[in-house]
């Protein structure tokens, strides 16, 4: 099939990007390199969209979470990544998480059996030198790619390192020193009866201890052109977090805040007392026989992992489905490099998208492929492209990308209330819903505007 677009990469973005474009009557191309005898050093698999780090897509309150409005705001654009995750969602509290597998089979089903969409098997090494192109590798690129990349761009990679949380076998974990429940008992409609996490209690002795082991703990060595690579704080491994001091995971991920540990009972707190400390596991399949041990990313080495892991009470005989991991990711300067519509300034054939432009985070990367599968369309079909407003959680991202944040200190970020224009008219407790109502008006009156164009 001739194409009119051609797609590089078949993550989130890629795909995101394809879905919104074979919708629009567009023919494209999908190059994926895996599956060709290629492969990242962090997927997997070859399925599109396959979900590296963990299986959650965070919050998806729309009312009071950035992300969570980023969500409602892509369902109403018909995006493939929140309707493949509505059917593998599994049971997760008030967040979005799915089962991985289940996923990426459901994004690459619909991509495959779109009439516009020809997925091909294939490693792309340069650049394109003409035709309508949307470059969505991810921070995986390959060297040669990366090479064209950066030849084309004038400037020097940027990098930083994401970790990989370890991933358990359910009937492994001892329940007789567990409990499942969620924070504060939140519930969705996903949720499970008792709760969506599996908390593992520790003691004031036992907390200290693991976390002096986890910074003594042998951790991986870096190559000597990755030593200066910074890590992103949304991404942080757990032992950089435990180096800060002793009491930085107490208020990060082992936090036990809002539990009742029902293995340790007063008069005074007949529910339990919440735990000195916590480490808490998330469904990771709809089986719900993989659990990932939430904030647990980690470049530990395989060994150390797995013997200190074996400390924490409930989990002396977990068996590891995968165990944490470190990859080093890529991405461009986009505000430097990048104009309003996400095209190379020195070659506006070519659009990039997703995290290789420094955003983070699943649904962020997802929501970026949107926006650029969007703008080729009216591109190809010759109309105006006008952004969604600043005031949305696609504009903030948007506009952050591309030329809000300052080239000098770019680094990767996750949506949030920072990025919007600001309400300080608004007080304090009042203002996230205030952002949110606002977004979802401005959004409303955006997609008004856009069904109005003549096609």
């Amino acid at each position: 099939m001739a194409h009119d677009v051609h797609i590089i990469g078949g993550g989130l973005a890629g795909s995101e990007a394809a879905w919104q474009l074979a919708q629009a009557g567009i023919k494209v191309r999908l190059s994926e390199m895996r599956g060709s005898g290629e492969m990242t050093p962090a997927h997997q698999t070859d399925g599109l969209a396959e979900l590296v780090c963990s299986n959650s897509f965070r919050s998806d309150d729309s009312d009071k979470n950035a992300v969570g409005l980023l969500h409602d705001e892509m369902r109403r654009l018909n995006s493939i990544v929140m309707a493949a995750g509505e059917e593998a969602r599994v049971p997760a509290g008030s967040a979005m998480a799915v089962d991985r597998d289940v996923f990426s089979a459901r994004v690459e089903r619909m991509l495959s059996e779109h009439p516009n969409v020809t997925i091909i098997r294939e490693r792309v090494d340069t650049l394109p030198d003409a035709g309508l192109t949307i470059v969505a590798t991810g921070p995986l690129t390959a060297q040669t790619l990366a090479d064209s990349i950066v030849s084309a761009t004038g400037e020097d990679r940027l990098a930083f390192f994401d970790a990989i949380a370890p991933i358990v076998h359910r009937d492994s974990i001892d329940m007789s020193k567990c409990w499942i429940q969620s924070r504060w008992n939140k519930r969705t409609e996903a949720s499970n009866e008792d709760g969506d996490y599996i908390n593992c209690p520790m003691t004031k002795d036992q907390y200290e201890a693991f976390v002096q082991a986890l910074v003594d703990g042998e951790k991986t060595e870096f190559k000597e052109w990755e030593a200066d690579t910074p890590y992103f704080d949304g991404c942080m491994p757990i032992e950089v977090m435990a180096s800060r001091g002793v009491e930085t995971l107490r208020y990060g991920p082992m936090k036990g805040v809002g539990l009742d540990n029902p293995y340790d009972t007063t008069e005074e707190h007949p529910q339990g007392r919440w735990p000195y400390a916590v480490v808490q596991l998330r469904q990771d399949n709809k089986l719900g026989t993989l659990w990932n041990m939430v904030g647990f990313q980690t470049k530990l080495k395989y060994g150390a992992q797995a013997d200190l892991f074996r400390t924490i009470p409930g989990l002396e005989n977990a068996e590891f489905a995968r165990l944490g991991g470190l990859h080093r990711n890529t991405f461009i300067n986009s505000p430097l490099v990048l104009d309003r519509q996400l095209r190379l300034r020195n070659a506006p054939h070519i659009r990039f998208a997703g995290q290789i432009t420094g955003c983070e985070g699943y649904v962020e990367s997802a929501a970026l492929g949107l926006m650029a599968g969007l703008m080729t369309a009216a591109e190809h079909r010759g109309e105006d492209w006008s952004p969604p407003p600043a005031t949305t959680a696609l504009g903030a991202l948007l506009s952050h990308v591309t030329g809000d944040a300052e080239a000098e200190t770019f680094q990767p970020m996750n949506v949030n209330f920072g990025l919007f224009p600001p309400l300080h008219e608004v007080k304090k407790k009042q203002r996230k819903e205030a952002y949110t109502s606002r977004a979802k008006a401005d959004l409303g009156q955006w997609i008004a505007q856009r069904e109005r164009v003549p096609a």
